[in-house]
């Protein structure tokens, strides 16, 4: 723990007065103060002028990250027949129907992202109070309610980014890794903000984007300018 310690300290001192920095400055100065032994996700805070309990103010959507997440994603597929051999040849590493629905219902959830076809959610349904705390409920405005299984499964293991808001208005993903090039970090960071700026919802009144921080797992934030983040 005291190593824990002094590596916080001296990101913090790194960071010490650089608030609301570039993009690209942001990314080198959490680059430089990924120190732990493992290799650090990068993340993504991004804090919206919405209330998420009103309908017309949630935001959620889908990215494809220029350069993949550097993580090994685990797919899920509830489909039957032809679609559940598209599955397997697209590389899902578990497939099933009424037997995937009573090994989670078992509490054995051993994926990332679940999807579905269209014919399975009645099925799928009745796992929602399970799936649905862990952001793993499949949903067509996603693309996880879908007869393209193939696509799916290849969005899933490619880089593809969900985020949802949270109640406090609140959106963050991972979006690469810290032995990541900085300028492919940038490109990642740039494209979650643009896609979570297009997914702007009609009710959102106000300022829409207020904060944007990133971190790495183990190191303090630092403030990212949203002009610059938005090109204003």
């Amino acid at each position: 723990m005291a190593k824990l310690g002094k590596r916080t300290r001296a990101a913090r001192e790194a960071f010490a007065g650089k608030d609301n920095v570039t993009v690209e400055e942001a990314v080198d100065l959490v680059k430089t103060n990924a120190k732990a032994k493992f290799d650090e996700t990068v993340e993504i805070a991004m804090a919206l002028g919405v209330d998420p309990r009103h309908a017309d103010q949630m935001v959620r959507g889908t990215v494809d990250l220029p350069n993949g997440t550097g993580k090994t994603v685990r797919v899920a597929v509830f489909a039957r027949g032809p679609k559940a051999d598209e599955a397997k040849e697209a590389g899902a590493d578990i497939v099933g129907a009424e037997d995937l629905m009573e090994t989670v219902q078992g509490g054995t959830i051993e994926f990332d992202r679940c999807i579905a076809t269209p014919d399975m959610m009645p099925i799928v349904g009745r796992l929602g109070k399970v799936l649905g705390p862990r952001n793993l409920m499949p949903n067509p405005k996603v693309g996880t309610v879908t007869m393209d299984v193939k696509e799916a499964v290849a969005s899933a293991k490619g880089g593809q980014v969900q985020f949802k808001a949270e109640k406090a208005g609140v959106v963050h993903a991972g979006v690469g890794k810290a032995s990541f090039d900085k300028d492919k970090l940038v490109e990642n960071v740039r494209a979650f903000i643009d896609a979570v700026q297009k997914a702007k919802p009609a009710g959102a009144k106000g300022s829409y984007m207020k904060k944007i921080s990133v971190s790495s797992t183990m190191g303090p934030g630092v403030s990212i300018s949203v002009d610059n983040a938005t090109g204003n």
